[in-house]
């Protein structure tokens, strides 16, 4: 819970500081790729230190759906702060 919270405020802050809109899509695809390759790169080495296959690949698909929640929550952060940027400009 405050894990996601931490990236809330983080996201409002990035749409807060940063001038004009922020690109949602390029962040979410961002994101996704990042969350692939973490999952990729911690699946295989659950894989192969002994926890087995399907542990390994329940892991790694694990990994990228919270992965994925959180950049959702990031997006709806910079959603947020560019919300408050476009009224503090007002």
């Amino acid at each position: 819970m405050w894990f996601e919270l931490l990236i809330l405020i983080i996201g409002i802050a990035y749409g807060f500081l940063h001038k004009g809109k922020e690109g949602y899509w390029g962040l979410l695809k961002t994101g996704i790729i990042i969350g692939i390759i973490l999952a990729i790169i911690l699946g295989l080495v659950a894989m192969f230190t002994g926890i087995g296959f399907v542990a390994g690949i329940a892991g790694g698909v694990g990994i990228l759906i919270g992965v994925i929640i959180l950049v959702i929550i990031f997006l709806v952060g910079a959603f947020i702060g560019d919300f408050i940027e476009g009224q503090v400009k007002k």
